[in-house]
């Protein structure tokens, strides 16, 4: 049986025939009169592998084997057409809510003193009444000196009444009763003058905390001197806070039917509460009020978008916020699953509809699988 290749002879040499046997699609040619037992069976078919890489092929759809989209986490939902509410994003901020936190101010200008505990670090939790700290009032030299000059005369007056009850009270059978009850009516006055005068000479002023809740904000040092009515402490109840929104349009404040925000990734529901009647920047402030563990992410003073939904209703599919990409011409796309392994671009138009989902009001059609997870990795390939 020749296996040689028919280009191979002697006179070419053994290096170029070992070329052309590895160039040959069989690897070798049977000679004639060759039988191939396995041939009788039929002709053979030689395996077909899967492509192990995604691939982006010519229409701009990509190819996904399924074990990538297992490594991916690749997900997909299907979508239906609804009415949903009409949405509108407006700039808000985080404010305290006056009946779960409130400030800690000096009435008087002094000198801070820590409390009985010291004065309370950021974050730390009070009690509401809990003594943060003291303020020693300020005097001047003049002032002082003018105290202790009323206090001696204080002190001197006390003395001669208490001589002049000791007469009286000596002489009870020939002086009337009225007189000694006088006496020590005026010796006991002059008593809680002094005593008073004495506390002011030494009195602290003590700041109390307000409500229950976590100091959101210190200013004190301990010898620092304050003026009146300085803020010194702020508190706020972190599970208990308010959201102000501005609105561009008064029109808003009458149509709110809800509202939320995105706190880590969750919405969280939010309660309207009232708009004021007063712009403030060219836009009307609209407060909302919101409870639960996951504002404690939030600091009074963040700024936070809020999405508010009107009574207005519009047709679309609803879809989360992290399914609508951007293509290269920066206009909204998703990725919708036309078969197991394929997914091809779809441009859409969309509205918000709240902070984790968006409502596409064209492009997609009922039963249309969308990618909702992973849809970025899709985008990457090439």
């Amino acid at each position: 049986m020749n296996i040689l290749h028919p280009l191979c002879t002697p006179s070419r040499g053994w290096a170029l025939c070992l070329a052309l046997l590895s160039l040959s699609p069989t690897g070798a040619h049977a000679g004639p009169g060759h039988d191939h037992d396995h041939d009788q069976d039929g002709p053979s078919t030689a395996a077909v592998t899967h492509p192990l890489a995604p691939r982006r092929q010519a229409d701009g759809s990509v190819l996904v084997p399924q074990p990538t989209q297992a490594t991916w986490s690749l997900r997909t939902a299907k979508v239906a057409q609804a009415q949903h509410a009409r949405a509108h994003t407006l700039p808000g901020t985080v404010v305290m809510d006056p009946n779960a936190g409130g400030v800690v101010q000096a009435m008087q200008a002094g000198r801070l003193e820590p409390g009985p505990q010291g004065l309370p670090t950021l974050g730390q939790t009070v009690r509401r009444g809990q003594v943060l700290a003291y303020v020693r009032p300020s005097q001047s030299a003049l002032e002082r000196g003018n105290q202790r000059a009323q206090l001696a005369q204080l002190q001197a007056s006390r003395a001669l009444t208490a001589q002049q009850l000791s007469r009286l009270q000596a002489l009870s059978d020939t002086v009337p009763a009225k007189e000694i009850d006088a006496a020590r009516l005026t010796l006991q006055s002059l008593d809680a003058q002094t005593q008073a005068l004495r506390q002011g000479l030494d009195a602290r002023e003590a700041l109390q905390a307000p409500v229950s809740g976590v100091v959101a904000a210190s200013r004190a040092v301990a010898g620092q001197v304050v003026d009146a009515r300085e803020r010194v402490f702020e508190i706020v109840n972190p599970t208990r806070l308010r959201i102000e929104a501005l609105a561009h349009d008064p029109a808003l404040a009458g149509q709110v039917a809800s509202a939320s925000i995105v706190v880590s990734g969750q919405a969280l529901p939010l309660r309207f509460i009232g708009g004021g009647r007063s712009l403030r920047e060219q836009a009307l402030p609209l407060l909302f009020a919101a409870e639960g563990p996951a504002l404690s992410s939030l600091a009074v003073g963040q700024p936070v978008t809020v999405w508010v939904q009107s009574h207005q209703r519009t047709a679309g599919y609803r879809v989360p916020s992290a399914a609508l990409l951007k293509n290269a011409t920066n206009q909204p796309m998703v990725w919708v699953q036309v078969s197991a392994e394929r997914f091809e671009p779809r441009m859409v138009m969309s509205q918000p509809l709240d902070g984790a989902h968006v409502l596409v009001t064209s492009g997609l059609r009922d039963g249309e699988r969308v990618v909702i997870h992973a849809a970025n990795l899709l985008q990457q390939i090439r």
